[in-house]
């Protein structure tokens, strides 16, 4: 951190150890660091912050900034720390010498105009509904997917999973999928994954915890030798960790209630979905 004011200072050193001038390190819950990142963000004023700590993800741990032109981003299920490009780090004055005002001016419009990848309005949203959480022992269960064309859904993607072993009576309480549906409307998994890669296509793809779900995708391709997705990813819970301060935690059920957009998960792989893109576009919003 730095310019840390010290009643500020003081509220990090009580659970933490200061090893360095503004780096603090130390072993809390969530609830604490969630309480004293919300006291970092209001008390830092100008000056700026990075949290690194440990989480249940793929790499094990994830980041937070504060007031910094880096800032964290997730990329195939991992988080990333982007660094802002050269030209967003000067101004036009800052420039090497040597550019007239023309060549700044034509710059300037071509970086304004190109067009930036997260703010695109078309992307597909996606959603998984599984046996378990473990991709290398549980099976999908539900594939689901909406298609956003300029920030409107243009279509959808539904498909029940045939499974190897039965379903847990857990989870079909969960998702209230009834075994009758299961045996009338589900399909062979390399099927149902081979439509759902046609229907997803190269585009972005939302979700929410997305890393769950690729997972999953990537040992089902690997099963059948099918292409895994090299899509762009971004997951919708890291954003609304970057964008939420007001709410207790950020299940998606909490974020639901929080948008009052109903009083629960539905738990269904389509319903979650478009949901999903109703929570992003308010959180793009907000």
């Amino acid at each position: 951190m730095t310019d840390c004011p010290s009643r500020l200072r003081g509220d990090l050193s009580k659970w933490m150890c200061e090893i360095n001038t503004g780096v603090y390190i130390g072993q809390v819950s969530s609830r604490v660091r969630d309480l004293l990142w919300e006291r970092v963000c209001k008390h830092i004023k100008n000056g700026r912050a990075t949290m690194v700590y440990s989480t249940n993800n793929e790499q094990r741990l994830s980041f937070r900034t504060h007031h910094c032109a880096w800032e964290p981003v997730d990329f195939d299920g991992i988080t990333l720390m982007r660094r802002p490009t050269a030209f967003a780090q000067q101004s036009d004055d800052t420039l090497k010498p040597g550019f007239s005002n023309a060549a700044k001016y034509r710059l300037a419009e071509k970086t304004r105009s190109a067009p930036s990848a997260d703010s695109r309005d078309d992307y597909t949203v996606i959603d998984l509904e599984t046996t378990g959480l473990q991709p290398s022992s549980d099976e999908i269960l539900e594939l689901g997917a909406v298609r956003v064309r300029g920030g409107k859904v243009q279509d959808t993607f539904s498909r029940l999973v045939i499974t190897q072993t039965p379903v847990p009576k857990e989870i079909l309480s969960l998702t209230g999928i009834l075994s009758e549906s299961l045996q009338v409307d589900s399909i062979p998994l390399a099927t149902a994954l081979q439509e759902f890669l046609a229907f997803i296509g190269h585009d972005t793809l939302l979700g929410y915890n997305l890393a769950f779900d690729m997972r999953f995708l990537s040992v089902a391709c690997s099963r059948f030798g099918m292409a895994q997705p090299t899509n762009r990813c971004k997951d919708v819970m890291a954003l609304a960790r970057r964008k939420l301060r007001d709410v207790p935690n950020y299940k998606m059920e909490t974020l639901i209630r929080h948008f009052s957009l109903g009083d629960a998960c539905p738990h269904r792989a389509l319903q979650d979905a478009l949901l999903l893109h109703e929570i992003y576009v308010k959180l793009k919003r907000n």
